[in-house]
């Protein structure tokens, strides 16, 4: 299950980054927002690298914004090939996305909690890392669909409705 989540995990998470990079691209066409060179800040200081102000290398700033989006659609695909799967988990993997960002950025003194920053930079973060979290969540849960229903989903099926009487699986059937 690991092996699958990981490749499928890593499709899924690159489909959303994708998908929310053209949709930053159009909001920025619509509203003029500049490209943020957040990205490209915070993988310098993780791994040391030299720092320089304005506009950062596009690489750099590309091979954060896409690399993270590949790697926490790994954990989006865990939670589909267990079970967690449709617009519910989306939203929950929304929490996480949003939550890896500003772990990364507050550590490393690039950005500061969003509840400083102004309510329109506040919504545009949100709405694009909402499109990740579900184009990611649409594709993870559609290739772990091909391997049939998670142990999750295998234990409600046992009883439907919701219950609190109904055991765990066979660790055989997990």
């Amino acid at each position: 299950m690991i092996k699958r989540a990981l490749w499928q995990g890593l499709i899924a998470g690159t489909a959303g980054g994708v998908v929310m990079t053209l949709g930053e691209k159009i909001e920025q066409a619509l509203t003029g927002r500049p490209d943020s060179h957040v990205p490209a800040r915070v993988l310098q200081r993780l791994a040391g690298l030299p720092e320089r102000p304005g506009t950062q290398p596009l690489g750099v700033n590309w091979a954060m914004h896409h690399g993270q989006a590949a790697l926490l659609g790994v954990l989006r695909s865990v939670m589909a090939q267990a079970g967690l799967r449709g617009p519910v988990a989306s939203a929950k993997f929304t929490v996480v996305r949003l939550t890896n960002d500003q772990i990364l950025e507050n550590l490393t003194g690039v950005g500061a909690p969003p509840s400083t920053w102004p309510r329109g930079e506040l919504v545009v973060d949100v709405l694009h890392k909402t499109v990740y979290a579900f184009t990611t969540g649409v594709v993870a849960d559609a290739l772990a669909a091909r391997g049939g229903p998670g142990p999750g989903q295998r234990h409600a099926a046992r009883r439907r409705g919701r219950r609190t009487d109904v055991g765990p699986l066979p660790r055989e059937d997990a």
